[in-house]
């Protein structure tokens, strides 16, 4: 189960995240001093995407990113707030949030992935989440793909093959590697979503204004549930 949790400030946009594995953590591990630890790694990988995503040269916002930055120093290291890049992937950035220990896959591999997927422009809208997507057990359906078979947008891919199952990752993915037309995958099953998000990406007059560069950039988490070698 994964908790979203937005939260809107004057002239910065922080997003945070809670996940919680019931089946894999016991409840005794939640006690006080846990709980305030995840909620200053929080606090650390919000204040890191706030600033890559949407920095803002105003002074209101360079003290509260001086109060929060200060706070995020002392619980957290510099390893947690830094999003690298994926070799050759055309600027798609990462985060680990967890280090899988399963299989690597390979191109040509069947890939099973659980996802919460965002829209830069819209302040981190949610657009689709397969745990959203359940069966007829009420069960969360992952979105399943061949990895390199071209259907799924490039930064997915990008991500997810330099993944182990069991990871979870935190990618933002620039237009040039994200939606270039709305029958790439993975397609919002909502209809309203669905012309909300291609909407905004593929605008023709905010386009056609040289905005481009920032309507189509996505922020996806994806959780690496299997691999089927083929």
């Amino acid at each position: 189960m994964v908790m979203m949790m937005f939260q809107l400030r004057p002239h910065i946009r922080i997003l945070q995240y809670q996940y919680y594995h019931p089946s894999t953590t016991p409840k005794s591990a939640y006690n006080i001093n846990n709980i305030s630890k995840c909620r200053r790694r929080e606090a650390a990988l919000s204040l890191s995407l706030s600033l890559l995503l949407f920095p803002s040269s105003s002074s209101s916002s360079s003290s509260s990113s001086a109060v929060a930055s200060t706070s995020a120093s002392k619980s957290s290291s510099s390893s947690e707030l830094l999003f690298l890049d994926i070799p050759n992937s055309g600027g798609v950035k990462f985060l680990d949030l967890r280090v899988g220990s399963g299989d690597v896959p390979l191109h040509g591999n069947q890939v099973a992935i659980h996802y919460y997927g965002r829209l830069a422009a819209k302040q981190g809208w949610r657009f689709d989440s397969t745990y959203d997507h359940k069966d007829e057990n009420g069960e969360s359906v992952p979105f399943v793909f061949v990895l390199g078979s071209g259907k799924v947008i490039s930064g997915i891919e990008a991500a997810v093959k330099s993944m182990k199952v069991g990871g979870i990752r935190r990618v933002i993915i620039p237009p040039s590697q994200g939606y270039q037309n709305t029958s790439q995958e993975p397609i919002p099953p909502n209809f309203f979503d669905r012309q909300r998000l291609f909407t905004t990406i593929f605008n023709p007059t905010r386009l056609a204004n040289g905005e481009g560069s920032t309507l189509g950039t996505l922020i996806f988490d994806i959780e690496l549930v299997s691999v089927r070698h083929q």
